[in-house]
């Protein structure tokens, strides 16, 4: 069991004037946000200010920082313009579909730089990113440089005295791609000046933005090298930190007393630490996703972030409150369909009475927190038990891992469900045409005539195929070597069997949701709407995309204070739990006190009836406006400003409300509490005019049922 943490951050004392809500619903506007400066370049053109993103990631899809890069070109270019280029490898099986390939126009210091470039033998291909906003893109084709590849190596040993071993792939193309962007950087910053000078502008003011080691190269290069650049190195979560929670390591504990030179070298990983602690460490501003991967970074890579930089999300507004709440009532319908399909033969549970539960991500177990998930839902299935039997929680564990195809009664029980609902199509319309013709003769149908003998036996053909012996199976594929797969020894551990008497039921479904997936047949942004809850108890995550993804979609979600989202909310919201928003400790107590809280969290949720659902739903969808890149998107400016302003003191930025977005906090709403175990005037009541239906609230009548005018 993990010890209570001994360390805090520094209180924020930006709270201490956090702005309170005149508005209805608890939401308040920032004083600065990245909105006030959507010109499409205009005054970085004329202050002749470039801007270029560095991402192994850009147009390239690998995991999680190309959502990064990707949700947040649109802002970028809004802001931007065509003073913003973006910058990585260039990986044919992505580029046919995210690039559209053009040239730079005559005259552009950016279609100098790559004529340069090609000249040198290498490989470059330019265009726009087929994403939101069409940004500018360069990428480079790592294997045309590949030849150099000792020659870069000897000037990273002689001037930092860094040696990659051979072997190492990944590595290696990280040295040649950095090389090949810090040399056209330095050449565009060459030509750009004598363009400017051509042409009577302002010296150009160049920022490039690197994120992650990969990228990190090109920074140490081009700082080695003295090129007159303003960089930025966005960490999203540090190497050595992966490895080491990895390893089942009381991470938290021992941030301050780890040898990370010799923890690195353990690992084999030494040389790619010291190419990510060199960027840290060169770079003229430092950012990290959170405050608790800051504090990481500072231990690990020997630098306090000089800004943070959440992550945030395109966020797609509703004309109308109730429009998400369509669409949660349309894709539960279909988590319906596949919950009769697998369970059948077992379906003894009210599904209108049923609650769907989720977690999902890479298949890390511990550091996703899928260890005191499950061992948290073995509680809540003994609670619901005794408290509440007639709700069933499913539970949904999407962890991709090999596997050896589908699971053959999964597939039989979709098989015997669409013979059965086939069935009874076709008896109602055989009984739809006895009944027209009866009344069309004058009679009153009877229910004996309408329903004949054959249709019944057709139908107890179904209902008998649909009886089995075993109980429904835990995942949905033959996973391979299950004996030794962490998820399902777990639930072997916590006896959780979908039996009868279960009022917790488990499905491990061991690949990610696509829409041609047989067996659910919705991708995953559906699957998330039609949940009720998502629960990512995660030990280590840096920021944590999968409940941000939960709240713009207005889904209640589950997350810990060791998270940066959990962190995040904990900063901007007042009473997270009444916004859906449920955070649990794993900082500052045990790991069994941290899974009675997950558990308490959860029966907590189950208690709450229909409407309470809805209402809750509408409060967390309202913090979509809070994770949007619209409103973070202002950190990466201050992170270009700060930088630009260490290489080019003369440099002054109209951002005046520098920091200001710190006072952005959502008060506790109105309406709280929305849990029945409360007997105050405002607990909500359920409805007694038809209103519980899933699609019919918007805010006028959640104002009026609660009492608020």
């Amino acid at each position: 069991m993990r010890r209570q943490q001994s360390y805090r951050f520094e209180d924020n004392e930006s709270t201490s004037y956090a702005l309170r809500m005149n508005r209805r619903f608890s939401r308040v506007e920032s004083g600065a946000d990245l909105k006030d400066y959507f010109d499409r370049g205009d005054i970085a053109s004329r202050e002749n200010r470039w801007n270029f993103e560095v991402a192994w990631e850009v147009a390239n899809k690998v995991g999680g920082i190309y959502t990064v890069i990707r949700s947040k070109a649109y802002v970028s270019t809004e802001e931007m313009g065509e003073q913003l280029c973006m910058m990585g490898p260039y990986k044919e099986h992505c580029a046919r579909t995210e690039m559209e390939e053009m040239e730079f126009p005559r005259g552009n210091p950016l279609l100098d730089a790559v004529n340069s470039m090609r000249s040198r033998g290498y490989k470059i291909h330019t265009g726009r990113w087929l994403v939101d906003g069409n940004p500018q893109l360069i990428l480079f084709d790592i294997g045309s440089a590949a030849w150099k590849l000792d020659q870069f190596k000897s000037e990273m040993w002689e001037k930092c005295h860094i040696g990659i071993p051979h072997l190492d792939i990944e590595t290696n193309d990280a040295i040649i791609l950095g090389f090949m962007i810090a040399e056209f950087l330095e050449e565009f910053r060459n030509l750009a000046v004598t363009y400017s000078q051509n042409n009577e502008l302002s010296a150009p003011r160049v920022v490039a933005h690197f994120h992650e080691w990969q990228a990190g190269v090109a920074l140490i290069v081009l700082r080695t090298r003295q090129v007159e650049i303003a960089t930025v190195f966005t960490t999203h979560a540090t190497l050595l930190g992966r490895y080491l929670c990895a390893g089942n390591t009381d991470f938290y504990n021992n941030l301050d007393k780890f040898a990370v030179d010799e923890e690195a070298g353990k690992r084999q990983i030494y040389h790619r630490y010291c190419l990510e602690r060199g960027a840290t460490n060169l770079a003229h501003v430092f950012t990290t996703v959170s405050e608790i991967t800051g504090y990481e970074a500072e231990h690990l890579l020997k630098r306090k972030p000089d800004i943070i930089t959440p992550n945030g999300l395109n966020v797609k507004k509703f004309s109308a409150i109730h429009e998400f709440q369509n669409l949660h009532a349309v894709a539960k319908e279909k988590i319906n369909e596949f919950v009769r399909g697998h369970f059948y033969g077992h379906i003894d549970f009210d599904l209108d009475k049923t609650l769907y539960f989720f977690i999902a991500g890479r298949y890390e177990f511990g550091n996703k927190g899928a260890d005191i998930f499950i061992e948290a839902l073995a509680r809540l299935n003994a609670m619901l038990k005794h408290e509440k039997p007639d709700t069933t929680v499913v539970a949904f564990l999407i962890f991709p891992t090999k596997t050896n195809n589908f699971n053959v009664d999964s597939l039989r029980g979709h098989a015997v469900i669409k013979q059965l609902r086939d069935t009874i199509n076709n008896v109602q319309q055989e009984v739809g045409k006895r009944m027209f013709d009866t009344c069309l003769r004058g009679n009153i149908p009877n229910a004996d005539d309408l329903l004949q003998k054959e249709d019944l036996v057709k139908i107890k053909r179904c209902m008998f195929a649909m009886q089995r012996d075993s109980m429904p199976p835990v995942t949905t594929h033959n996973v391979a070597d299950d004996w030794n797969d962490p998820v399902l020894s777990s639930i072997r551990r916590c006896h959780l069997f979908n039996s009868r008497h279960d009022r917790v039921k488990m499905v491990f479904h061991p690949e990610f949701l696509t829409s041609t997936n047989p067996l659910f047949g919705i991708d995953y942004e559906e699957f998330v709407r039609g949940c009720h809850l998502g629960v990512f108890p995660s030990y280590y995550e840096p920021w944590g995309y999968t409940p941000a993804e939960c709240t713009v979609m207005g889904i209640p979600s589950v997350t810990t204070n060791l998270s940066g989202f959990g962190c995040f909310m904990e900063e901007h919201i007042s009473d997270p739990k009444s916004y859906g928003i449920y955070i649990v400790d794993r900082r500052y107590i045990g790991l069994e006190n941290s899974v009675q809280q997950l558990s308490s969290f959860m029966m907590e949720f189950s208690r709450l009836n229909r409407r309470q659902r809805i209402i809750q739903r509408n409060r967390t969808e309202r913090l979509s406006d809070l994770l949007d890149w619209r409103t973070l998107g202002i950190y990466y400016r201050q992170a270009r400003v700060k930088a630009l302003q260490a290489v080019y003191p003369d440099y002054v930025d109209e951002l005046t409300l520098y920091g200001s977005r710190n006072n952005l906090i959502f008060s506790r709403p109105h309406s709280e509490p929305p849990s029945p175990t409360s007997s105050r005037h405002t607990t909500p009541a359920p409805s007694v005019h038809g209103s519980d239906d899933e699609d019919s609230v918007d805010e006028e009548t959640e104002l009026k049922e609660l009492g608020i005018k």
